[in-house]
């Protein structure tokens, strides 16, 4: 009995507790000027941190998440990191295969959530027990895509950077060469000093394993789910990833499908855009104001108008260095001699590479795609081609805007 109200008691005290903490907070903010500097710091941290928004760029592999995730990446105010995630997926594949078994799906998961909490907490930290080789006094010289990052390639976390990054960004090693090993004690207070964070990912499946985030009182996640026309994603992926997809280019080169397909490139890609597009029309309360879609095909066609409808989703101003990395990008014609440019340049003649594919694909291919992504196309508003010559005619597909 003395044990039950000594527990009593301590669960009475912690309630009055944190009563006292909330009404304390309601109070301070709606009092006026405060006296005690220190006081003031953390009210002002308090609001700062209330206003932070933490925007999630959701896709699939070569769906033009690199192109649209420049948009956040030219804000000033923005602090950008490119696809973290890679590290946590590096670590699960590389584990001893005993490990391997016993780590599912879930799991991997779990670290993604993890780690992008930690992220849009601006801790870096959680992400040090991730990256191989391991980090030396907060210390690395192998995060992944560094130079897709200008808040890591710019004081304060490297004082030599600005003028690359006002040239523009030259090739994927510039960063690390320049700056050297990347300081992630810097990196975090760099991500303080922002007002926002944005995180670039395409290796979270479906916008159901984003709930978790989504209703995290610590958070104001804001999610721009980037599709783009299968037909396209695989047209994409043939070019940048020839060996996983050789059966594909094989195909598509003689016009004779090989006995041993892996259709699972395609359909898995299309089976997770439809059950994330068919949950946000549900308009489950977790998503309401926190979810846009938007279709890569139509930012390609008028890139400054759907920059500014992301950003007025977000709440944000838009800023006119995006805009001037609009008008400088997106209408280039000269190709690189580059394999890295070539694969991952964010400079491109944006109407014409989103509908390439209608050029680079046989129609044989074409059609396999359509029948087994048929309802992911007809729930995007993407048009069925019906014959080699209406591949090549037709142009853009209707819109569509979910509401």
């Amino acid at each position: 009995m003395e044990c039950s109200w000594k527990t009593l008691l301590l669960l009475v005290c912690t309630s009055l507790g944190v009563q006292y903490t909330a009404i304390r907070s309601f109070h301070d903010s709606f009092s006026g000027p405060c006296q005690d500097s220190a006081h003031c710091q953390r009210r002002q941290e308090t609001s700062a941190a209330a206003a932070r928004k933490h925007i999630l760029l959701f896709a699939q592999t070569r769906s033009g998440s690199s192109f649209t995730g420049q948009l956040f990446n030219q804000h000033p105010g923005i602090f950008y990191v490119f696809e973290p995630l890679f590290h946590v997926q590096q670590a699960f594949t590389n584990s001893s295969s005993r490990l391997q078994r016993a780590l599912d799906g879930r799991a991997l998961l779990g670290a993604y959530r993890d780690l992008l909490l930690n992220l849009y907490n601006c801790d870096f930290s959680f992400l040090e027990s991730y990256i191989r080789p391991e980090p030396q006094d907060h210390m690395t010289g192998a995060f992944f895509r560094r130079s897709s990052s200008h808040a890591l390639c710019t004081p304060p976390v490297c004082q030599e950077g600005a003028e690359e990054i006002l040239a523009g960004q030259p090739d994927e090693v510039w960063c690390p060469k320049k700056c050297q090993a990347l300081n992630l004690t810097l990196a975090s207070q760099a991500c303080q000093a922002r007002t926002h964070v944005a995180i670039k990912t395409v290796r979270i499946p479906e916008i159901g394993d984003l709930r978790t985030l989504s209703e995290d009182p610590r958070l104001d996640l804001r999610i721009i789910h980037l599709v783009r026309d299968p037909r396209a994603i695989l047209a994409s992926r043939m070019t940048a990833f020839a060996g996983k997809f050789r059966a594909w280019k094989i195909w598509n080169a003689t016009g004779r499908q090989p006995r041993y397909m892996d259709l699972t490139q395609i359909t898995r890609t299309c089976r997770d855009i439809e059950y994330s597009v068919e949950t946000s029309l549900q308009k489950p309360t977790w998503l309401r104001g926190r979810y846009l879609l938007v279709r890569y095909e139509d930012l390609a066609l008028n890139p400054e108008e759907k920059a500014k409808e992301i950003y007025r989703f977000l709440g944000l101003d838009l800023h006119q260095r995006v805009l001037t990395w609009i008008a400088h990008n997106t209408n280039g014609t000269v190709p690189s001699s580059s394999e890295w440019n070539y694969k991952y340049s964010t400079t491109r003649d944006s109407k014409a590479t989103a509908q390439s594919w209608r050029v680079h694909l046989n129609f044989d291919i074409v059609k396999t795609v359509q029948s087994l992504c048929n309802r992911t196309l007809s729930l995007l508003g993407y048009t069925l081609v019906q014959s080699f010559l209406s591949k090549l005619l037709i142009h853009f597909a209707t819109h569509f805007y979910p509401k």
